[in-house]
């Protein structure tokens, strides 16, 4: 099986709103390399029902994402007008007003395809006769894929979730403290880790020590 993890993050330039506000059309990804951390995450789609509450996860908590030099950015494949629609109604009408984090369009779904999440697929309906036509099996929008990207572009960390299963925002935070804690000490972090916890030297000493104490 194909995985990103440990390769570099496909670059994308697309459409965005950032601010809530603001429609620019040349966002990458690229733009953060040695300078931040990026929690990339995709979300199906806008005006629905758990993704809301994902966005607003990542907003209630965007300060301890800022502490850690990391930088939050959403995904659908909705256009940036729909982004743009949806970020002006208020939260108690269903909206996600006041996300300032940028909200990126991939309305060709290319940037859902190439990081894995993209759902669905395309059937060709072929024949002799000339009326040929490509068909959707299903619905083509990307599953809840969250991505963690180190400074260098380098994705550390992936977990992607089915339709119905909204993600712990806290387990993001868990996961960049363990992988700057590893920069910074070059030692490992065990099952259940978090920050002042024992790491443990990559060897079998390490290991012993750990379960010794």
């Amino acid at each position: 099986m194909n995985t990103l993890i440990a390769k570099k993050a496909p670059n994308f330039k697309t459409s965005a709103v950032l601010n809530g506000k603001d429609i620019v059309h040349d966002f990458t990804i690229e733009q953060f390399i040695g300078k931040k951390y990026v929690i990339l995450f995709f979300y199906p789609k806008d005006f629905t029902f758990v993704c809301p509450t994902e966005i607003y996860a990542f907003q209630d908590n965007i300060k301890k994402f800022e502490d850690r030099n990391t930088q939050i950015i959403a995904v659908s494949t909705d256009t940036e007008y729909a982004h743009w629609t949806w970020l002006q109604i208020k939260r108690k009408d269903g909206g996600i007003c006041g996300v300032t984090y940028p909200i990126v369009s991939d309305i060709n779904k290319t940037i859902s395809y190439n990081y894995g999440v993209l759902s669905g697929k395309l059937h060709c309906n072929c024949s002799n006769n000339n009326n040929n036509s490509i068909e959707k099996e299903e619905e083509m929008v990307p599953y809840r894929g969250l991505f963690l990207i180190d400074k260098k572009s380098i994705i550390r960390h992936i977990l992607i979730n089915d339709f119905p299963l909204g993600r712990n925002i806290h387990e993001s935070l868990r996961m960049i403290d363990a992988l700057q804690s590893f920069e910074k000490n070059g030692e490992v972090c065990p099952a259940n880790w978090t920050t002042g916890d024992k790491t443990i030297s990559a060897n079998h000493d390490g290991i012993i020590d750990y379960f010794s104490s």
